[in-house]
């Protein structure tokens, strides 16, 4: 049996030298406690800014908004490399980034959410023409990206949550675009819940206190608890739960266990739902013997990072399990290899 304690203790030293200094800052800060204000955090948080690879990732994310949007697992957009910056841990201040994010807040709709430059096909019910207007599958990722990077308090900021807030319906957030683009939605029944869009909103409210143990996350996490429960024979928007579901795999751009896991953790009312603890272990069966995670699944385009290497661990990977383990009694959480 794996003792999932231990288990972190140990391989603390490996993450911390794994030469992804990413990986290191977020260690110290998520698994070790240490603050902004440790000196071992400052020089990981400095390393990481001057890594080759978040430098492109930077330049990258301050082409925004690059190009249209066609489909929103287009893992290559500038959208997602603006948020796994700010998985990271990286600040809004940053030289590229901060100008960016002055850009992103300068556009935001009447009725709240942040706008997203998308091309919807004739074929989908578009127009074939590039538009400035958002969909619950993009802008409260944007959204989340502005508060992990230290804007909880801009007005444009919680009046964009306050907009996610009030669009939750009895079972989760459902598929709603902007009223511009009418009657659209996506490849579904239109009283379904979107299970991709309540992953998305559920992370950006986790940054609010209040809405930690509230009616409205109470609702978004449940509708992904049920399609885990009823995975066999529900399909909502065309999201399964099947063998793709369970592979690990980042960055956090679409409906994967690992995505699904990360965010509901925030939530502690679901800790001890045996619905959630059979997604841990899905998740904990996939260790190696060291108690490391390898993806089991890529993004081409993020090729060269060790969460898109399917040959070794990912350091990576393996923090982003352990910090769920963090949030979590984590005692209840063991295997047999």
């Amino acid at each position: 049996m794996m003792d999932w304690i231990n288990c972190i203790e140990s391989n603390i030293n490996w993450l911390l030298e794994s030469g992804e200094p990413w990986t290191a800052y977020r260690t110290r800060l998520d698994l070790l406690g240490q603050t902004d204000a440790d000196g071992e955090v400052q020089a990981d948080y400095q390393t990481m800014l001057a890594h080759c690879q978040v430098q492109g990732l930077i330049i990258r994310a301050a082409s925004w908004p690059g190009y249209a949007l066609r489909r929103h697992n287009d893992t290559a957009h500038p959208l997602y490399a603006l948020s796994t910056l700010a998985d990271f841990g990286l600040s809004d201040c940053e030289p590229g980034i901060c100008q960016v994010i002055s850009t992103i807040t300068a556009r935001q709709s009447a009725e709240g959410a942040f706008l997203t430059q998308i091309n919807i096909p004739k074929a989908f019910g578009g127009t074939d023409q590039d538009q400035w207007t958002w969909m619950l599958c993009d802008s409260p990722t944007l959204l989340y990206t502005l508060l992990a990077m230290g804007r909880e308090e801009d007005p444009k900021v919680r009046c964009a949550a306050l907009h996610l807030v009030d669009l939750v319906q009895e079972n989760g957030w459902r598929c709603t675009a902007a009223p511009e683009l009418g009657k659209f939605k996506g490849p579904g029944r239109r009283a379904d819940p979107c299970p991709i869009a309540n992953v998305y909103a559920l992370k950006a409210l986790s940054f609010f206190p209040e809405f930690l143990d509230n009616p409205v996350t109470h609702l978004g996490a449940e509708s992904l608890l049920n399609h885990w429960q009823h995975r066999a024979e529900f399909k909502p928007y065309l999201f399964g739960i099947g063998t793709d579901f369970h592979k690990l795999k980042y960055p956090f751009i679409w409906y994967d266990i690992l995505h699904v896991v990360e965010v509901l953790s925030h939530y502690e009312f679901v800790h001890t739902d045996p619905r959630f603890k059979e997604m841990v272990e899905a998740l904990l069966i996939q260790a190696d013997p060291q108690g490391r995670f390898t993806a089991r699944s890529m993004y081409q385009p993020w090729k060269g990072w060790s969460f898109a290497d399917k040959k070794k661990p990912s350091p990576w990977l393996t923090f982003l399990v352990y910090r769920i383990l963090r949030r979590i009694d984590n005692h209840h959480y063991s295997y047999q290899n």
